[in-house]
């Protein structure tokens, strides 16, 4: 019983490990990065991650760039007189200085424009984030398929 138990512990520990994908630039820390599963033809594509900064001086986020798609794009949604608006960031995302940033459904993300293929489970989508002071960071989105916003986040009709 006591072999079973760490079996199975072993099992899950390298389940989670396979999940899991963090990177370092500097001070700055980049936690899970993903996207949705998209149809074929689908105009775009969006990418979430956190962003901690566990330095004394602020970085900014201020491009990415993938091969999997024409241009990509920072971006803010918000509420704005009962309806979702989508803005983007031509400047970036400050990170500031011992602080978090996390780019999520329905705030901060990122917009991946005229992808050049659909995104299946389990694809992991290269993406080079470049940062003001921490210069250049490789990554991947894992294609995931997660729970859309909450219904009152995103209204009724609602087009992104």
């Amino acid at each position: 019983m006591r072999s079973l138990l760490l079996a199975t512990a072993v099992a899950l520990t390298a389940a989670g490990a396979a999940f899991a994908h963090d990177y370092a630039a500097g001070d700055l820390r980049i936690a899970h990065p993903w996207t949705r599963p998209t149809s074929a033809g689908a105009p775009a594509a969006a990418g979430y991650l956190d962003i901690t900064n566990t330095g004394r001086s602020a970085d900014r986020l201020v491009s990415a760039s993938t091969p999997h798609a024409a241009r990509v794009e920072i971006h803010q949604s918000s509420m704005e007189g009962g309806m979702m608006r989508m803005k983007a960031l031509p400047a970036g995302v400050e990170i500031p200085a011992g602080g978090v940033v996390k780019l999520a459904p329905g705030g901060l993300h990122l917009m991946l424009f005229g992808p050049t293929a659909a995104v299946k489970e389990g694809d992991r989508i290269p993406l080079t984030l470049t940062f003001a002071k921490a210069g250049k960071v490789k990554v991947e989105l894992a294609a995931e398929s997660r729970p859309a916003a909450k219904p009152a986040a995103m209204p009724e009709g609602h087009r992104h």
